[in-house]
């Protein structure tokens, strides 16, 4: 299926903590002079205009990316999280996807692998990332990237931060997203591997977390952001979550630091809760 556009749900909660985390762990990549890959398996469009009828049709937004901007007293790296989006979004009415803050926090000597198979997302991407100068020291391609992924590994650097962020529109998209992994792990075991899955009242959403835990068991960290309770009629996303595998070190602490103020700033109702589990080797 390609009917999944993610320009529906710019800028949401699933967007906070998935950029969020992102941002920290590319921040963290930088603090070494070597250089690191970023492959972006399901990469969309790249840039999202919130005036424009996709977003205004949900205005899940601003539950999300407007909350945030109206917030007081982050902590500071959250308060550094939104200074950041405001510095590298183009206008007021834009909210970056993964692709677009990835080539703006990655240096020159970095490289970016980009994927996109909807038609319509991959020429917007190709068109953002040409208007961000990418071609210097990235490609975009239009294909799988589950399949491409592994084909990539291990990168030259021997460093890379992997996004692995499918739509879940397919029951199949969970198992796919697992022998991802699970393939990625064999061929390059040191690689970050961030994988962005919904939280749903279905019975895949709710067993991908321990299947991916089997796979780094010795050193991982898995966060979600509940921002309501289930609905009784098993309707909607009501949180969404990330797993890392060989996440960065100073992570875990972070998001311990910064959860809770996310979490009560995105809050829809009082079901709004967070889960931080780590185990590192």
């Amino acid at each position: 299926m390609l009917s999944y556009r993610h320009a529906y749900h710019a800028g949401n909660h699933a967007d906070m903590l998935k950029h969020f985390v992102l941002c920290l762990t590319l921040a963290y990549f930088n603090r070494k002079d070597k250089p690191y890959w970023y492959i972006d398996t399901h990469s969309g469009a790249g840039l999202y205009d919130l005036n424009g009828s996709e977003a205004q049709k949900i205005g899940e937004y601003r539950q999300g990316w407007q909350r945030l901007q109206q917030a007081e007293n982050l902590p500071a790296e959250l308060a550094a999280f939104r200074g950041r989006l405001k510095n590298i979004l183009p206008a007021d009415h834009l909210y970056c996807g993964s692709p677009w803050l990835a080539q703006a926090m990655t240096r020159d000597n970095d490289k970016l692998r980009l994927f996109e198979l909807h038609p319509a997302d991959f020429q917007h991407l190709q068109n953002n990332m040409a208007e961000a100068g990418l071609k210097r020291r990235g490609t975009v391609s239009q294909s799988d990237g589950w399949q491409s992924l592994t084909a990539l590994l291990p990168p030259p650097t021997r460093r890379a931060v992997v996004l692995i962020d499918p739509p879940y529109e397919e029951k199949q998209d969970y198992r796919r997203t697992a022998d991802a992994l699970k393939n990625a792990l064999k061929r390059f075991a040191q690689g970050c591997y961030l994988i962005w899955y919904p939280c749903l009242s279905r019975e895949e959403s709710h067993t991908l977390p321990d299947t991916l835990k089997k796979l780094s068991p010795q050193n991982y960290l898995h966060a979600e952001l509940h921002v309501r309770s289930p609905r009784a009629d098993g309707f909607g996303m009501h949180g969404s979550g990330m797993f890392i595998a060989n996440p960065p070190y100073l992570l875990a602490e972070q998001l311990q630091q910064n959860l809770p103020s996310l979490t009560g700033l995105l809050a829809q109702d009082g079901g709004a809760r967070f889960v931080l589990d780590v185990q590192t080797a």
